[in-house]
């Protein structure tokens, strides 16, 4: 098989583009925000980042720092197969996995039938295959479906589909900032969204890899792809699956660095850069080679990137009907 760049290689019509945005401006946003299935977060000061060993210098997790966020809302889930279905079902929106043509699949997830058509992987991760007709709603390919997993995190979506779900149900993205603060849960400084023990009385708390990557999953955990969005024991203020499962789109461009310097309340990362923050990790990280679901890890991925294993999950600003 060929091996091309981890980035996108092409680009979107312009006229698909147009007609996505004319769509959304359309249709009537869901304002309320769907506020009874979000989570208040109070605003507070939490330590932010670690300066753990474990961690990935190069990415910026450290240094740990102090930051101070307001109150805000956000999904206890990511944002399902069934919510997107609604999402594309009310818009006629097409996502950038669509235009493109194909998306990024896990080898292993591919059929035999596709995986004689697939000609090109990865460089430098192998595993990842180009597969022609792989969206959203066919994630292994065009001879896959999403109809036993409506419950289950939508992936093959990008920054931009994601920002474009959120721009209809009346959400938003949520800071890089929020995130790590809503995924500690109120916890101090620990490793994970529960504690600093992986296996806590042996028990699995979280979708990730099990076994030797990237051959064997044995899937210890009950799942060798995506689980439900509500799956394994919530975090301290009820959020589900913030560590491992699928990767979590945020708001902000991503920089190594650039909080060093950010302000200190409310940070929202730089104004421009060439990637997304994306955090949390998924059902494909482990020890051995990234084991990013630590809840101050973070990594990136260009806007209109897609993946079988990135999706998002919305936030929403504090109004005073919700106060009331």
């Amino acid at each position: 098989m060929k091996e091309i760049q981890p980035s996108s290689c092409c680009s979107i019509k312009t006229e698909t583009r147009k007609k996505n945005i004319q769509l959304l401006q359309s249709i009537p946003r869901k304002s309320s925000a769907l506020v009874e299935e979000m989570i208040l977060i109070p605003g507070g000061t939490f330590l932010m980042g670690t300066d753990s060993r474990e961690g990935f210098p190069l990415d910026g997790e450290g240094p740990i720092r102090s930051v101070t966020v307001d109150s805000f809302l956000i999904d206890a889930c990511t944002v399902t197969n069934s919510q997107f279905l609604e999402f594309v079902t009310d818009t006629g929106y097409i996502t950038e996995a669509e235009q493109y043509g194909w998306s990024f699949v896990f080898y292993q997830f591919v059929s035999e039938q596709t995986a004689n058509q697939v000609s090109s992987v990865v460089q430098g991760t192998p595993w990842w295959w180009m597969v022609r007709g792989s969206c959203w709603k066919h994630p292994e390919g065009p001879d896959s479906n999403i109809l036993s997993r409506l419950d289950h995190p939508v992936v093959h979506v990008s920054w931009n589909d994601a920002n474009a779900y959120c721009s209809w149900a009346g959400k938003r993205l949520p800071t890089e900032a929020e995130w790590e603060y809503a995924a500690r849960g109120g916890l101090f400084q620990k490793c994970y969204p529960w504690g600093d023990q992986l296996l806590p009385n042996g028990e699995h708390y979280c979708n990730i890899w099990q076994g030797e990557f990237p051959n064997v999953n044995t899937a210890a955990d009950g799942y060798k792809g995506t689980a439900p969005a509500k799956s394994f024991p919530p975090n301290g203020y009820g959020l589900y699956n913030v560590s491992g499962n699928v990767w979590e789109w945020c708001a902000d461009w991503f920089s190594p660095d650039y909080h060093l310097y950010d302000a200190k309340d409310n940070p929202k990362g730089p104004l421009q850069g060439e990637s997304r923050v994306i955090r949390g990790g998924s059902y494909m990280c482990h020890d051995s080679y990234c084991n990013r679901y630590r809840v101050a890890a973070r990594t990136s991925n260009t806007p209109d990137s897609s993946t079988g294993h990135m999706g998002f999950r919305c936030a929403a600003d504090i109004t005073d009907r919700e106060i009331n």
